[in-house]
């Protein structure tokens, strides 16, 4: 049964940090696109960062670029999403994704993603 299973969300003041974990269980990441997005109320979900299968670039959101670090461990099949200088714009729920394509990841979008985590609720708040 494939599955992903997320942790460390939380609540954290502005400026603060915190890292998301997506673990995977009954198949290997390898090959696959890994992917972390996230839904705010009332908005669409948006792609946060990526790391593409085939080369290992990766992609992340303007608005993210410089205060979030994507990464992956393959001895335990779980990936990572680094959060720093957190805003109160940052809050929502974080999804982690993956899925076999071929592309960058940059031009993928969230309906092409099959399998996702449970989501995580970062609240960035004072």
């Amino acid at each position: 049964q494939v599955q992903l299973v997320e942790s460390g969300g939380g609540l954290v003041q502005p400026g603060g940090s915190l890292r998301l974990s997506c673990a995977a269980a009954g198949f290997s990441l390898g090959g696959y696109v890994i992917a972390w997005f996230r839904q705010a109320p009332g908005k669409e979900r948006e792609k946060v960062s990526c790391i593409s299968s085939g080369d290992g670039s990766t992609y992340y959101a303007d608005s993210v670029k410089g205060r979030f670090t994507i990464s992956r461990e393959n001895a335990k099949n779980t990936f990572y999403l680094q959060m720093k200088n957190l805003k109160p714009e940052d809050t929502a729920v974080y999804y982690c994704a993956t899925e076999r394509l071929a592309l960058s990841c940059g031009l993928y979008v969230a309906r092409e993603y099959h399998n996702w985590g449970q989501g995580a609720q970062v609240t960035v708040s004072s």
